[in-house]
């Protein structure tokens, strides 16, 4: 197991409680794996400290207004890469007979390409795997760590420690959809996109319910976690 990525799947989800709970833990985990430079840890860190100590409620909204509000952002993989097409239809299929053929079995509501619980299975493979399955998305993270540093976004630091781990040998030759107006202005970016506009929060109980196993391997869970609480 590689906590590794249990730590960024965890970053990547929608704030909660537990979450702020064991946030102090991910520097130090990220830190015993050393898998990924160490500025890139204090970045994340950065993150962990604010999901940690700020306002709850301000941080949810936040996250609603990046990765909800914005398709540009959105943490599906298979929206930046096929968009409303039917090939996205197949490429979830295919992705969760691949969850599915290593023992993981995602909950009904949960979209496979939802990038939390992509992070979650990668963590349960070997590392050179996990590295070469991160190196087939590694155009799309990259391109959210772009869009996100425009936006001088913290949370574009967890795309760069992505970017790090990804093998990149085994990258796609694939494009990211981008709307033509984003070279303009992040204003035309957003609004290239929000006649569709996806929205999956600020219901707490959306997102990755596997979330709250993640942060019982990670570290010893406080007694709220021993409920059905879990990240959306």
């Amino acid at each position: 197991m590689t906590r590794t990525f249990k730590v960024l799947a965890a970053l990547l989800n929608y704030p909660t409680q537990e979450i702020a709970a064991v946030a102090p833990k991910f520097g130090p985990v990220l830190a015993g794996e050393a898998l990924i430079p160490a500025r890139q840890i204090r970045a994340l860190e950065k993150l962990a400290g604010q999901l940690a100590e700020r306002d709850l409620y301000d941080l949810q909204e936040r996250y609603v207004q990046l990765f909800d509000r914005s398709r540009s952002l959105s943490l599906h993989l298979f929206e930046h890469v096929h968009g409303e097409s039917r090939d996205r239809g197949q490429a979830m299929v295919n992705l969760k007979a691949l969850y599915e053929s290593h023992g993981l079995e995602p909950a009904a509501n949960e979209l496979p390409d939802f990038l939390p619980l992509f992070l979650e299975f990668l963590s349960m493979q070997a590392l050179d795997e996990a590295r070469a399955l991160l190196g087939e998305a590694v155009h799309v993270t990259d391109a959210l760590a772009d869009r996100l540093s425009k936006r001088d976004s913290i949370y574009a630091s967890v795309f760069r420690a992505l970017g790090s781990l990804a093998d990149r040998n085994a990258a796609l030759d694939a494009a990211v959809e981008t709307p033509a107006s984003e070279d303009q202005s992040l204003e035309a970016l957003d609004k290239a996109w929000e006649e569709e506009q996806v929205v999956f929060g600020p219901d707490p109980n959306a997102g990755c319910p596997v979330a709250k196993d993640m942060l019982a391997d990670m570290v010893p869970p406080p007694p709220q976690l021993s409920g059905n609480g879990e990240p959306g």
